[in-house]
């Protein structure tokens, strides 16, 4: 039996935890260290630290926060954020970090997933993908024929993926296409932001894990939306992912990470205690 996971997220900006809605709008959520301290007390199973701005403004990698993490939290974490070469996740990984996760410096060169799970391991690779719904066509344009009927073989929705903290558009990136892509190349996982639903507290956009899921051979991190603990089920149960990944609904105090679990439990999804 294979147990799903419960995943604070921590989104970094100049050493503060931040949190906004679909990548704009920022408000202070905290220290990154004391926040951790706090959800690893609580039962996480995991955490993920998002440099958010470390591939925008080309800073280095968050190497101190990972060893102030390391220092004080005892469950597995993730450290993304400005990651370009086996040498910046040597940094990370050297001081404490478990796992590091890419994304806009694959998106220039896929390679770099290939050379990270060759020097450490695709456990300790993870594909961090953004992605929004590409704007519909008129129905008539694309989808429907004359009569205003179906067109056989009609386009499925597709999603386009996002770069240096949701700012520039991949231009020919399907975001499904890529996951597949990533995890051939070397990814041991996919962390899977719905940009659309990104602090909206709406849910997790179900259609598009789903499409991952089923996509990739490895497990997938349901993120962006969270609002209530059933939005939590309904990634795992209907969504296909193996992990949640979660911040505002934690952050402000809406729910505990307990309640997380204790509410996945009583819905039949099996978790650690």
């Amino acid at each position: 039996m294979v147990l799903k996971r419960v995943i604070p997220c921590l989104d970094v900006d100049a050493g503060r935890v931040v949190k906004g809605t679909n990548f704009v709008g920022l408000r202070d959520a905290g220290d990154p260290v004391e926040l951790a301290e706090r959800y690893d007390a609580e039962g996480a199973d995991e955490l993920v630290f998002l440099d958010i701005t470390a591939s925008h403004e080309k800073r280095e990698t968050i190497v101190e926060l990972a060893r102030r993490t390391a220092d004080n939290v005892f469950i597995p974490f993730t450290i993304g954020g400005g990651i370009r070469s086996v040498e910046d996740a040597q940094a990370v990984l050297d001081a404490g970090a478990d796992k590091v996760s890419v994304n806009s410096a694959a998106l220039a060169r896929p390679e770099l997933l290939t050379e990270l799970a060759d020097h450490f391991g695709a456990q300790c690779v993870v594909i961090a993908i953004d992605a929004a719904a590409s704007a519909p066509a008129r129905p008539r344009e694309s989808n429907m024929d004359a009569a205003g009927l179906p067109r056989p073989g009609a386009a499925s929705p597709r999603w386009n993926v996002y770069v240096n903290g949701g700012r520039k558009k991949v231009e020919g990136r399907d975001a499904v296409s890529w996951a597949r892509e990533a995890v051939e190349r070397g990814a041991g996982e996919v962390l899977l932001t719905s940009m659309d639903r990104d602090g909206t507290n709406d849910g997790y956009d179900i259609e598009l894990t789903r499409a991952v899921a089923d996509a990739a051979s490895v497990p997938v991190i349901a993120s962006g939306g969270a609002g209530t603990l059933e939005h939590l089920s309904e990634a795992i149960a209907e969504g296909g992912a193996d992990a949640v990944l979660c911040a505002s609904i934690f952050h402000y105090g809406a729910y505990r990470v307990r309640e997380a679990k204790e509410h996945l439990a009583a819905d039949g999804i099996p978790v650690r205690p």
